[in-house]
């Protein structure tokens, strides 16, 4: 449904939008080029970020800005004052991606056409904060976009609509959240509309299968050596950009960004870098061999292996850890 066919219906749904990464950007902006009546958005609060500790505005708030619309960055979401301003709004529906915090019931309740969340997996796989980095950090080959009607559980609501896709082999964290908010952006208009003209149907989730994946912190980037050398690399594709995966040489914060994994044998002890050349630094893992391809040393860019050792002699025999 093009934009001109929703401008031309008189009383279209107030929506309000909650969402704060790019991930939440992609899909509202898909929502005004669509041609739906959001009226505002919820984002976090802006905070400062990087090295300069700059405080900078938020994906969700730019797009929001851009279009116009009041944006709304409470600290508190359970006080008074936040529902007031909510209420002033007068929301007929909500639509709700990666917003970073559980909404309590009377905000649920607040919409009479419900609030609608849009989450980066096929439940009721996947449940929790971070479903795009644990897939990939699991190994899974597919995932997907679930749009459905929220309740108070955390992911528990019932389905609308669910679309997948497969995940790319070196694929990251990244670019997969990138291609998922894409295709939540082409599939949101017609559950919306079904939602609008009372054609939605609903199938509860079934949760004796469900799984929960926890929220990830930076210290969780830490490599384990121990591990086979695909699931290192699996989880080094997971954390791209954030938290980052990473372990130590000589002391320092080694992140690793990019790496081949090699079924080798088991000569040498756990993270023992077995050899140094141009194509990169092999070490010993779990079960066979990680063949590291860009880096980033504390302090440092990210830079190829094979510009780091140009500053950098790192030897055979050393270990990461």
């Amino acid at each position: 449904m093009g934009p001109d066919l929703i401008q031309d219906r008189e009383g279209y749904p107030r929506i309000v939008f909650m969402g704060t990464p790019t991930f939440a950007a992609i899909i509202l902006e898909g929502l005004f080029e669509d041609g739906w009546n959001v009226v505002g958005a919820v984002t976090q609060p802006d905070r400062p970020r990087g090295r300069g500790r700059k405080v900078s505005t938020l994906p969700v708030s730019q797009v929001a800005q851009a279009h116009g619309i009041l944006v709304l960055q409470p600290k508190k979401i359970k006080d008074g004052v936040f529902l007031e301003d909510l209420t002033d709004l007068q929301p007929d529906m909500m639509v709700v991606a990666a917003y970073g915090r559980i909404l309590p019931r009377d905000v649920l309740s607040l919409p009479p056409l419900g609030c609608y969340n849009v989450h980066a997996s096929v439940l009721p796989a996947y449940r929790g904060p971070a479903p795009v980095r644990w897939a990939i950090i699991n190994g899974e080959e597919t995932t997907g976009i679930t749009i459905f009607r929220m309740d108070e559980g955390m992911d528990t609501g019932d389905p609308l609509v669910s679309d997948s896709l497969e995940i790319g082999p070196d694929e990251t964290a990244g670019m997969l959240t990138e291609r998922l908010a894409r295709l939540a952006a082409r599939i949101i208009t017609p559950a919306l509309r079904d939602i609008v003209e009372g054609t939605a149907r609903f199938v509860p989730q079934e949760h004796d299968k469900a799984t929960v994946v926890p929220i990830l912190k930076k210290g969780d980037g830490r490599i384990d050596w121990s591990l086979s050398a695909e699931s290192i690399r699996n989880r080094i594709r997971g954390l791209d950009p954030w938290p980052g995966a990473f372990t130590f040489w000589r002391g320092k914060r080694l992140r690793l960004w990019e790496a081949e994994a090699k079924d080798a044998g088991s000569a040498g002890k756990l993270g023992e870098v077995l050899s140094v050349d141009d194509e990169g630094v092999t070490v010993r893992a779990g079960e066979g061999t990680l063949r590291l391809k860009s880096v980033q040393l504390e302090g440092g860019r990210r830079m190829r292996v094979e510009e780091f050792l140009r500053g950098h002699k790192m030897a055979p025999g050393e270990n990461l850890g």
